[in-house]
């Protein structure tokens, strides 16, 4: 819990934060009503008002702000750095529009000099061909894992897993963009994110076949140790794009946790998963067609098939 009060002025007064004062007590009635006045640099009892400490060290910022505005202009740090980028994001950048800090059109001249300076940053920033591969790299892993739709940790945990890669030398031999798939997949399922190697095939510029083999080794050497994907991880992803009410997906879910342990084993969970739902759906009224399901899940009709014949004959189901 964390409350401010401010004076008429403005001026950010008091700030309470059970992160700060944790079990701390007044000496003088056991009172835990303990506030910090930043501006005086006090700790003080609310209840009885004695003054606790005094001339605390304030680590914050010289100036002042009363809004996100002023905020924002007196501020003078930049972006986190990144595993992302190749030089953690610590170099200077210089925008692409050709416009002063006005918003106003630059001359001619200031563009075409605007445009060499573009041009040797570029340059300058990667000092060797390592840099310029790992920059090649890491643009790839952002730009397959936008096209997938994956969240900004997956890439963080995908760009140190090829980072890792890099300073093993398991590069060696194998395609620049192998190892950044196989490591986007890893960091997929490493996040809990979880994207069939079918997908990943599909924005990526190498086999399957490829991606799969230098995961597995990629995996061995790095000891990632990762565990098996969860069915149910599908669910959510694959019922909406089926446009399936929640029924279902509980019902699916049920599914599979009956009857997960004895044929999961040796099996795609994608196309455990879309069985599942499909199964759930025809239970409840909801049909859709092997194929939609299939497309959807990015497996074959048979897969399908198989997989619900499994599940309905374990279950003792009859349709």
């Amino acid at each position: 819990m964390v409350w401010s009060a401010r004076l008429d002025d403005g001026e950010h007064e008091t700030e309470r934060s059970e992160d700060e004062t944790g079990n701390d007590t007044c000496p003088g009635c056991d009172s835990d009503e303990i506030v910090h006045r930043s501006s005086r640099g006090e700790r003080i009892c609310e209840e009885c008002g004695l003054v606790i400490e005094e001339e605390l060290v304030d680590s914050g910022p010289e100036w002042r702000a009363f809004n996100h505005q002023e905020r924002q202009e007196k501020s003078r740090v930049g972006a986190p750095t990144t595993t992302t980028l190749h030089d953690k994001g610590l170099t200077t950048e210089i925008d692409w529009k050709n416009k002063d800090a006005y918003g106003r059109a630059i001359s001619s001249d200031k563009r075409s000099q605007m445009h060499r300076l573009r041009k040797w940053q570029k340059r300058i920033r990667t000092k060797d061909a390592g840099e310029r591969n790992l920059q090649f790299a890491l643009s790839e892993i952002d730009r397959m894992a936008s096209a997938l739709g994956v969240p900004r940790d997956v890439r963080e945990v995908a760009s140190v897993i090829y980072r890792r890669a890099l300073d093993e030398d398991l590069i060696r031999g194998r395609s620049i963009e192998g190892v950044a798939t196989a490591a986007l997949y890893a960091g997929c399922r490493r996040e809990g994110i979880p994207r069939s190697l079918e997908e990943i095939a599909d924005v990526s510029r190498v086999e399957r076949l490829e991606i799969s083999r230098t995961y597995r080794y990629v995996s061995n050497e790095l000891g990632l140790e990762l565990l098996p994907i969860d069915p149910k991880q599908y669910v959510p992803r694959f019922s909406s794009k089926l446009d399936l009410p929640q029924e279902v997906k509980v019902k699916a879910n049920e599914i599979i946790d009956e009857t997960a342990d004895p044929l999961l084993s040796g099996r795609g969970p994608s196309g455990f998963a879309a069985a599942a739902i499909y199964a759930a759906a025809l239970l409840c009224n909801e049909k859709r067609t092997q194929k939609a399901v299939a497309e959807v899940a990015q497996v074959t009709e048979v897969t399908i098939r198989n997989r619900y014949q499994e599940q309905i004959e374990l279950l003792d189901i009859h349709r």
